[in-house]
């Protein structure tokens, strides 16, 4: 086991076991990509276990497989690099596209309530006397990523339609290149406001972070917040064995229950709300694609 970092229908049941050793004649070594929500050591640390599980599971070995942004994992599923990953709805969408529809979508979390969507926030300093988006005119506002969901594409699609074009109403939009950094920022007072995400009141970046000691709990709080959004998928590269695609759906989904210590970790340790997963195909996606290319298009118009 080893992890690998850079700088920049389907049936959900296991595969017979004939065709099981055929795929594993080829894929001796499986690699599965995480995004850029948080620093590199920290997201290696809670998808270990889920590592280990899958190798026993699968009985191959598997290697995590990070880069310094988001582009970075939809670049490497793009040229075979890797063969899964863990995508938000929009980097999804973005893989997709670059792909040309060769991604599959395998499975998304589901919360313990029975949701499974989070939702996008806007987040200030507790001590800033900022209560909504109409404090923030003339405001810094740091987005995490361009393919980032809840950080950049739904809350931006969302302040327009609103009545806040961000190109005009803030004083300076930047990427701060991760939902951690953004937060961080805010704090250190290097940006007024940030978009990041939250499950619920008790799961998400900013509470992860209140956990792991690099925040005081009340130092941010929401301001804004988005409609649901339709949780990212585990995903596949749709010209891997159709039995490997199979084998690796029917372990993500069995974890939890077989592996319910290395699925706590992944969903955030101590803040997990997880209960949780479940199978899901591309139609569920379509908006967000649609949605990025009303994006692209204030783009160029604008």
């Amino acid at each position: 086991m080893k992890h690998i970092a850079i700088a920049a229908g389907l049936i959900a049941g296991l595969a017979p076991a004939h065709a099981a050793e055929e795929w594993k004649d080829h894929h001796k070594t499986l690699r599965f990509g995480v995004l850029s929500g948080e620093n590199e050591k920290d997201r290696i640390a809670r998808y270990t276990g889920f590592e280990n599980y899958l190798e026993k599971e699968l009985g191959v070995e598997i290697e995590i497989f990070t880069a310094g942004s988001y582009d970075g994992v939809i670049q490497a599923l793009a040229a075979d690099q890797i063969e899964f990953a863990f995508l938000g709805s929009s980097s999804y969408a973005a893989a997709y596209t670059e792909t040309n529809g060769g991604v599959v979508p395998l499975t998304t979390k589901q919360q313990e309530d029975g949701s499974t969507g989070y939702y996008s926030i806007i987040l200030v300093r507790c001590d800033s006397g900022y209560t909504s988006l109409d404090d923030l005119e003339g405001k810094v506002l740091a987005f995490a990523d361009p393919d980032s969901t809840s950080g950049y594409a739904v809350p931006y699609f969302n302040m327009v339609k609103q009545g806040y074009e961000p190109g005009t109403f803030f004083s300076a939009t930047p990427f701060s290149g991760a939902h951690e950094t953004g937060v961080q920022g805010v704090v250190n007072g290097q940006y007024d406001a940030a978009a990041t995400y939250q499950n619920n009141e008790i799961n998400g970046i900013p509470q992860r972070m209140v956990a792991k000691g690099m925040i005081d709990e009340g130092a941010v709080c929401p301001i804004w917040e988005s409609p649901e959004i339709t949780s990212g998928p585990f995903t596949a590269r749709a010209n891997l064995p159709q039995d490997l695609i199979a084998a690796m759906q029917a372990a993500v989904l069995a974890a939890p229950e077989k592996d319910p210590e290395a699925f706590r970790e992944m969903d955030g340790g101590e803040t997990s709300t997880g209960k949780g997963f479940i199978a899901v195909d591309h139609d569920r996606y379509q908006w967000i694609i649609e949605m990025r290319d009303w994006l692209k298009e204030q783009r160029r118009s604008g």
